[in-house]
């Protein structure tokens, strides 16, 4: 009889062998438990956690061999956890085949993603029981086939398309958020709510004195709490800023691949929230939190397309040699760089004083698919009110050199290996996979009909012809309406994400106090 890993394809000698490693960490560390976990629509690890059993761990072993059992309508709950789709109901239709009656799905964990957590370290002796490990893990029918809606898959199947093209792609992330204290925990009320009212908190900086080294100060503990963690788990962390709104940061991460990006940036979001909330903080990726005076986050997506044939820069125009990423303190992807220069005799607004005929083309793509990726960027209610020409945040679907008011800033010159677009469009509750997915997607369809970018602004809060949604049911209406959006997630996921977000809006809708909606959705969860 075959296991499940085998009927998935993927049992072989080096998987094997990177278990053998883990079985061998997991027992070296004196671990009790490991977490197996999976990454949701809204970014949250769901999963269980696996109890170890001796010295030979027989229990991560089969967990291994033959993935750990979980309820299909993880898949397909909105953000308060509410199953979208009518699973139980014989006469709906039958538009997610798979998911009928609550059946399960289970879990194959990825050897290669194992780390132990360092939060459950502390207070605690080398080998206390209370040790953890985690491993990311993927969901499988049980006959091993994959699982078409989950949101990484998506991404896995944008990047083999742009491999056939004989591209890779690198990414660099810079992901604004909220830390608080906690003042009181709302867990102690007497009265559970579904979804449960967040704790009380107070700022760590009164913010609007943007990177002021006094409240960088203020927020020391936390911050250090951010760094050590964030750098226990293996993430490239390069920075960390004090941003402009009240107790807003910023976390800056260096270049990788596309989909280790993304995977770095679920762990960095679900693992600080876990380390800081144990020290009395509450850390918040809502775009905007339901609080007076809060500053919109936005999430910066640096990337450059990367040739296979020889790794070079295939964003970068020919011209004099160059940075390499990275170089230059904030001068890689996932920096700011320094400011441009034109090319003599150039027009200086073309995309090509700085792109590549690639290059120039994706950037094309991302503008001419801007409203239909948006729902994909930005996911939440909250995240609509940064496209109101607020600071430092896109309005319209435009590109500029270095201009941060523009939804795309290109970055670089003639040469330069550090060339890169950056979007400003995310926020941070976008599930990596889907966000990375759909600049994928959009730049793809720019280099198959070599699209032409128009000039750049200098100008980008003025009236633009393609205007950003204003809203998230605008933005579902586009992103439906968007049929390369819609083939490249496939009909399985497309429908997904309609059904889930068409129920929270209904639901925000029907809420006798919005602002409290908002509060207990996101703020307390997200």
């Amino acid at each position: 009889m075959t296991t499940l890993a085998e009927r998935a394809g993927l049992a072989g000698a080096a998987r094997a062998s990177a278990i053998e490693a883990v079985l061998a960490r997991a027992r070296e560390a004196g671990l009790a438990q490991v977490r197996i976990a999976w990454g949701d629509l809204h970014g949250t690890f769901r999963g269980k956690t696996v109890v170890l059993e001796g010295v030979d761990a027989r229990t991560l072993r089969g967990a291994f061999d033959e993935g750990i059992g979980l309820v299909s309508t993880i898949l397909l709950k909105d953000t308060s956890d509410r199953t979208a789709f009518k699973v139980f109901d014989p006469e709906a239709p039958v538009a997610l085949p798979g998911f009928r009656g609550a059946n399960n799905l289970f879990l194959l964990p990825d050897p290669a993603s194992f780390v132990v957590l360092p939060w459950t370290k502390e207070g605690a002796g080398e080998h206390s029981p209370a040790r953890t490990g985690w491993l990311r893990a993927e969901p499988f029918f049980p006959d091993g086939s994959e699982v078409a809606i989950d949101p990484r898959r998506a991404l896995q199947r944008a990047l083999a398309a742009l491999a056939g093209e004989g591209f890779g792609l690198v990414c660099g992330l810079e992901v604004e958020f909220h830390i608080w204290r906690i003042e009181d925990d709302a867990l102690a009320a007497a009265e559970a709510a579904w979804p449960a009212e967040p704790p009380a908190v107070r700022l760590l900086h009164p913010g609007y004195n943007l990177l002021a080294e006094n409240w960088t100060d203020l927020a020391h503990e936390a911050l250090a709490l951010v760094r050590d963690n964030a750098l226990a788990l293996g993430l490239p962390l390069r920075s960390l800023e004090v941003e402009l709104g009240p107790s807003q940061f910023e976390a800056v991460f260096g270049v990788t691949d596309a989909l280790t990006a993304a995977d770095q940036v679920l762990l960095f979001r679900n693992g600080i929230r876990q380390a800081l909330r144990r020290a009395g903080y509450h850390v918040s990726f809502v775009c905007r939190p339901p609080l007076p005076n809060a500053i919109a986050s936005g999430w910066h997506l640096h990337h450059s397309l990367t040739s296979l044939a020889d790794g070079g820069n295939a964003f970068r125009r020919e011209g004099r040699a160059g940075r390499e990423y990275g170089e230059g303190g904030e001068g890689g992807v996932g920096g700011e760089g320094r400011a441009p220069r034109a090319d003599a005799g150039a027009d200086a607004r073309s995309a090509r004083q700085v792109l590549s005929d690639t290059g120039a083309h994706w950037l094309a793509g991302l503008l001419a698919h801007a409203r239909g990726m948006a729902a994909l960027c930005a996911p939440t209610l909250p995240a609509y009110s940064r496209y109101q020409g607020s600071v430092m945040a896109p309005q319209a679907a435009l590109w500029g050199r270095d201009n941060r008011g523009a939804m795309l800033r290109v970055l670089g010159e003639p040469g330069e290996a550090a060339t890169r677009i950056e979007n400003r469009l995310g926020e941070p509750m976008a599930n990596p996979y889907l966000y990375i997915a759909a600049q994928v997607l959009a730049g793809l369809d720019g280099l198959s009909r070599r699209l032409e970018p128009p000039p750049g602004t200098e100008t980008p809060y003025a009236a633009a012809p393609v205007m950003l949604p204003t809203s998230l049911g605008e933005a579902l209406d586009a992103l439906a309406a968007d049929e390369v959006m819609q083939q490249g997630l496939g009909a399985p996921l497309a429908l997904l994400i309609e059904t889930v977000k068409q129920q929270e809006l209904t639901r925000h809708a029907a809420a006798e106090d919005r602002q409290a909606w908002l509060r207990r959705e996101y703020f307390g969860r997200y």
